[in-house]
């Protein structure tokens, strides 16, 4: 079935550095991958916020976008995710709207509550207010990039008459999409405000159960306001690691799989939830749906699951999780870029069907060129015949 719309790809860069690396390589190395994401024809890296457990180092998406920005030509840069309760929102539309002029149009932002709760905790903030305090602060930041004046007081902020100086370069302004994992939080706010949904754990055994139910909650909330979601900008994310054989990806995963998983086992178990237990840490994240990990036929089962679940989404995005060496990792990316994004999205179809028409017909082909070239040859010897 043909898509309503091109599959996009993209990667959701947390990133995950182990704690036996240099940090200052590893975050420039971050940079590298996304302009070589940008070279292989990628359409988005989305760059997230984190302050504690030592793996996730950026503590501002927003400074590696301007940096990345500065090496990249088409890919498209967003924050993944602000996370709205640790700012001022006055601060957070301010700089986003400076990130969309540098870039030329090229910034998405990107919202949720905040995800480790070892931030909240040493910024003061109790955990339980997160995602009242992420619609607050999200309502300002639409506000003001609307070009709006705010006058609005709350414990955790005061406005007085704040208005950003500049306007966004995009109009009316930039994308903004919402983080959506297992709760219905996320789906609420793409629906109230018509944003974009950034299902950031699309193959986790519970987000993948709640994938459907989030965007149905989504889709009711717009109803009411009597708007409409739109598919296009519903964007997946999940771990793959592709090589051109299943030996070779599970054999590349062995460089940084464990430490990747005893991260999780130490900062949030329940992110391991469907692949515990005994075995083979490679054979549980597949046989679980977690993980593709093998060729790029391996890939496209995995989004058509996603597919079947969901229906038709703008975007898969690959969890950036560093499981390969990075020539390993590149190689990958590589791969789906060359063999999975065309599958979805019909790239070949006009060469197929070409190449099907000339198979077709080549009797009638082939036949017209040794007649062609009889022709020539007889043609020849008879000049040749009234010379002599």
């Amino acid at each position: 079935m043909t898509r309503p719309f091109q599959l996009r790809a993209g990667i959701f860069l947390a990133p995950f550095h182990p704690l036996d690396e240099d940090p200052t390589e590893a975050l420039h190395r971050d940079l590298e991958l996304v302009e070589f994401l940008d070279q292989v024809g990628f359409d988005e890296a989305w760059i997230g916020e984190h302050h504690s457990g030592g793996f996730e180092i950026i503590a501002s998406p927003e400074l590696f976008i301007a940096a990345a920005a500065m090496r990249t030509r088409r890919i498209k840069l967003g924050t993944g995710v602000i996370s709205l309760p640790y700012h001022n929102p006055f601060m957070v539309a301010d700089r986003i709207i400076q990130l969309d002029h540098m870039t030329r149009g090229r910034v998405m932002l990107g919202v949720g509550p905040g995800l480790l709760p070892s931030d909240a905790f040493m910024l003061g903030i109790d955990v339980a207010q997160q995602r009242d305090r992420m619609m607050q602060g999200l309502d300002v930041v639409l506000r003001l990039m609307r070009g709006e004046t705010v006058t609005e007081r709350t414990e955790w902020y005061d406005l007085r008459g704040a208005r950003c100086q500049l306007l966004p370069y995009t109009q009316p302004m930039p994308e903004v999409a919402v983080a959506s994992s297992v709760t219905p939080s996320g789906g609420k706010a793409a629906g109230q405000y018509g944003l974009g949904m950034l299902c950031v754990a699309a193959t986790v055994a519970q987000g993948y159960d709640a994938l459907d139910v989030n965007w149905r909650v989504a889709n009711e909330v717009a109803a009411k306001r009597g708007g409409k979601m739109d598919s296009s900008r519903l964007r997946l994310v999940g771990p793959m690691h592709l090589a051109e054989t299943r030996e070779q990806a599970r054999k590349d995963v062995r460089f940084g799989i464990d430490k990747w998983v005893d991260y999780f086992s130490k900062i949030s178990p329940l992110t391991l939830q469907g692949i515990d237990g005994d075995g083979d840490i490679v054979d549980r994240l597949v046989s679980s749906g977690r993980a593709a990990i093998g060729t790029p036929d391996d890939a496209i089962e995995q989004l058509e699951k996603l597919e079947q679940k969901q229906g038709h989404f703008g975007a898969f995005l690959l969890l950036a999780h560093n499981w390969a060496s990075f020539d390993a990792t590149k190689k990958s990316y590589d791969l789906f870029a060359r063999h999975v994004l065309p599958k979805f999205n019909g790239a070949n179809r006009g060469r197929e069907a070409s190449l099907r028409w000339v198979a077709e017909h080549s009797g009638e082909f082939m036949g017209a060129a040794v007649n062609a070239a009889m022709a020539t040859i007889q043609k020849h010897a008879a000049e040749a015949g009234n010379k002599g």
